[in-house]
């Protein structure tokens, strides 16, 4: 703690004032059990304050975000890694929720639809983007290369049977 001395009073470091919690109590006799029920309700509201400080944001599991006590929405969605970039620059609050192998059911809260729903605008159009401009994975390239191989006469036997025909 800092304390400074200034013209006789002792000034209490600005952090530390605003942790101070002022408590006054109306009572012509105080009992210890008055004052331990005066103590419970002040400890109640810090813990309350405590966990409202701790509420999860951005991407949380599907369990945290039911425990927020808000009405949840769910959408279908594709590519969870690319929401998720999206989503952290709109500060929504999501959960993602696995059904199939290909496919995630995204939760968020009611409350936040109007974000989502910009979220989501900007995540399909980077996902049509996306389809658009990517080429067929590389071992797909290597298999039709190869079946094309396949496919077109050899140059090499020709060649052989065209320099036959000519010395003769």
């Amino acid at each position: 703690m800092l304390f400074s001395w200034k013209g006789g009073i002792w000034l209490v470091d600005e952090d530390i004032s605003r942790r101070t919690i002022a408590v006054s109590i109306k009572a012509s006799k105080l009992t210890a059990r008055g004052l331990a029920y005066v103590l419970g309700g002040i400890a109640r509201k810090i813990a309350k304050h405590h966990r409202a400080k701790q509420t999860p944001h951005g991407r949380q599991t599907v369990r945290q975000l039911m425990g927020h006590g808000a009405a949840t929405n769910s959408i279908e969605v594709e590519a969870p890694a690319l929401f998720d970039r999206v989503a952290r620059k709109w500060n929504v609050d999501y959960a993602f929720y696995q059904v199939a192998p290909d496919k995630h059911l995204l939760f968020f809260k009611a409350g936040q639809a109007d974000a989502i729903t910009a979220c989501f605008s900007e995540y399909s159009k980077r996902l049509l983007k996306r389809t658009k401009s990517t080429k067929a994975p590389i071992r797909e390239q290597l298999k039709e290369a190869a079946a094309e191989l396949v496919r077109q006469p050899s140059r090499q036997k020709e060649r052989a049977k065209e320099a036959v025909h000519e010395d003769r």
